[in-house]
């Protein structure tokens, strides 16, 4: 029933969202009765960059005002609103154009594992950094951005 919920509820969500200039990454509704938690994930549509705490108040102000109104979730409820994280798992063309720029760590279907700079992602195809190639999408079996913490800016 909860599964069937968290569905409910991101229809709900989708349009308000998107109006908000971003995309709706997941909704989960976990728990029962007063210790239930909402969870909504929220994204840029594509490409490179983040939300900004701005955005992200904006968006929880207007998540919270639609679900005020349709009360989709019986009793009371916790609502949290976040952003997938620097360190979530990439698996769409999406999540990987968010990623340009960055340095990721890819394990690829056939058991190679890389670590590159993404420069371009289309049409399912990962371009690196530096001639190190290209990617399909497809082949992708796990992939994560490397957090870079001494990365001098401009540094490739």
């Amino acid at each position: 029933m909860v599964d069937n919920v968290s569905a409910q509820v991101a229809q709900l969500l989708d349009p308000v969202i998107r109006d908000a200039g971003l995309w709706l990454e997941t909704v989960r509704v976990v728990g029962a009765g007063k210790h239930t938690v909402v969870r909504v994930t929220v994204d840029l549509p594509s490409g490179p960059g983040g939300v900004d705490s701005t955005q992200l108040t904006d968006v929880s102000r207007a998540v919270s005002e639609v679900l005020d109104e349709h009360d989709p979730i019986r009793g009371a409820y916790t609502l949290e609103v976040s952003t997938p994280g620097a360190t979530r798992e990439l698996s769409e063309e999406r999540h990987f154009s968010r990623a340009i720029g960055r340095k990721v760590a890819f394990k690829l279907s056939d058991g190679t594992k890389l670590t590159e700079r993404i420069s371009d992602v289309a049409d399912g195809v990962i371009t690196l950094e530096h001639d190190a190639g290209t990617i399909a999408v497809a082949d992708v079996a796990r992939a994560h951005v490397v957090i870079e913490l001494n990365k001098a800016k401009g540094e490739n």
